[in-house]
């Protein structure tokens, strides 16, 4: 299963753990394998066709017999969630509130991706098709993909009203951050931020995963918890903290 991540594209980060940079918005997808033909896929790209993309990838990543079974969503914007509707037959996972988000706000979300370069039919196709979670994850959720436990935890808000964060347990630990942690450039503050409460989720990100883990941005390369730190520390600096 493993030797085959580098020549997808793939970047792995641990045993049956991978991630990959999606192009134009460099946003990060996150794959978890598991035992019995489960995985977790975290986030699902801008499209439907990078969905299916995705879905075609981490089928043969996983192997014969193999799929996604679950899909994490970090958080409710375009670039991470539109293409969820690829996966048919998953459980989505999402952080308390986010469905209510997605089920609400479509147009936004639409014109959002269209704003953002994504084609106006494209972007429509993918909000009216678009999967809201079937579990919303209020404080943490240990999901059990077979002989492998991962931690769902709604860390936010910060950078979204619904910020969900992933710790895969292992050697290293992997905390898959969303846009709570951002390396390729400054941490975006949209209209559905909280500042003044993102240092406050950034700490929690890093209780969760400690000094030695390897912590994944929404956007950039792989970070250490010293770089989440000093994120943290910055954002402090630049919005008022509450």
């Amino acid at each position: 299963m493993d030797v085959s991540w580098e020549e997808a594209g793939w970047e792995r980060l641990a045993p049956g753990v991978g991630r990959r940079r999606m192009p134009v918005w460099d946003a990060t997808v996150g794959l978890v394998a598991g035992d019995g033909g489960r995985a977790l896929l975290i986030d699902t790209g801008a499209t439907l066709r990078e969905g299916a993309e995705l879905r075609a990838q981490a089928q043969r990543l996983l192997g014969p017999g193999r799929r996604v079974t679950h899909i994490a969503l970090t958080h409710p914007h375009f670039d991470h969630v539109l293409g969820a509707a690829a996966f048919s037959g998953t459980e989505v996972f999402g952080a308390v509130g986010i469905d209510d988000v997605l089920r609400r706000d479509r147009e936004a979300l639409r014109d959002d991706a269209v704003r953002h370069g994504v084609e106006r039919g494209t972007a429509a196709e993918a909000v009216d098709v678009l999967v809201a979670p079937h579990h919303t994850v209020c404080g943490e959720w240990t999901l059990d993909l077979g002989g492998r436990q991962v931690l769902l935890a709604n860390v936010g808000p910060g950078h979204s009203g619904h910020d969900l964060a992933v710790l895969v347990p292992g050697s290293p630990e992997v905390v898959f951050c969303g846009d709570l942690v951002e390396e390729s450039g400054t941490p975006q503050a949209g209209p559905d931020a909280l500042p003044s409460r993102w240092p406050a989720a950034l700490d929690r990100l890093l209780a969760l995963g400690g000094e030695n883990a390897v912590y994944v941005p929404g956007h950039g390369a792989v970070v250490d918890a010293a770089y989440v730190r000093a994120q943290r520390d910055a954002l402090a600096a630049r919005f008022p903290v509450s």
